[in-house]
This record gives C-alpha cells, sequence and structure tokens, in this order.
C-alpha cells in the first residue's frame, strides 16, 4: 500500500495546474511513494552528532582584498585611441537620431 494516495496525488496535481489522466495518478502515486521512502530512509541515517552543512568541502573566500591601485590617467587612456574629441573616444554614430 502506497503513503500517498490517488486523492493525493490529483490534489497535488490541481495545485501544480496539471492535467492528469486516471492511469497517471496511479503512476504518480507510486513514483511518489518511492520518494517518500528514500527520503525516510535518508533521515533515519542523519544523526544528531553530525552538523548540518552547506557543501561538502571547507568554502574558502578566493578574492582578493579590494586595494586601491593607480589607474590610467585620461591622457594615457586616449594615447591610443585612433579618434579623440573633447577628452573622449569619439566614435562613429550608428544611429540617426540626435
Amino acid at each position: 500500500m502506497s503513503a500517498i494516495t490517488r486523492a493525493e496525488v490529483a490534489h497535488l496535481a490541481r495545485l501544480a495546474r496539471l492535467a492528469l489522466a486516471e492511469d497517471e495518478l496511479d503512476h504518480y502515486a507510486e513514483q511518489l511513494d518511492v520518494i517518500l521512502q528514500s527520503v525516510a530512509r535518508v533521515s533515519e541515517v542523519a544523526a544528531d552528532d553530525i552538523p548540518p552543512t552547506s557543501h561538502p568541502l571547507p568554502l574558502v573566500n578566493v578574492f582578493r582584498p579590494d586595494d586601491v591601485a593607480p589607474g590610467l590617467t585620461q591622457a594615457e587612456a586616449l594615447a591610443a585611441a585612433p579618434a579623440v574629441e573633447d577628452g573622449r573616444f569619439r566614435v562613429p554614430r550608428i544611429l540617426d537620431e540626435e
């Protein structure tokens, strides 16, 4: 006997807005029963002395510190530009709008 009934599967299907045929209700009831049994088995194994974790390996921050470093000056940034206008890069117009 499955732990989940056809009526419960039909209710879940309605909540999920799924239209299930009669034969699908039996099929999904069996599958959901297997899933629930597997979860119950895992719950039996979990011990109280083992702390819950979000990841199997310890996570380490791999980011470098945010240190202020000197950047390019405006003149250095524009030095290799093919066209400059008013201290900015000049690029071809791609839209006809103003």
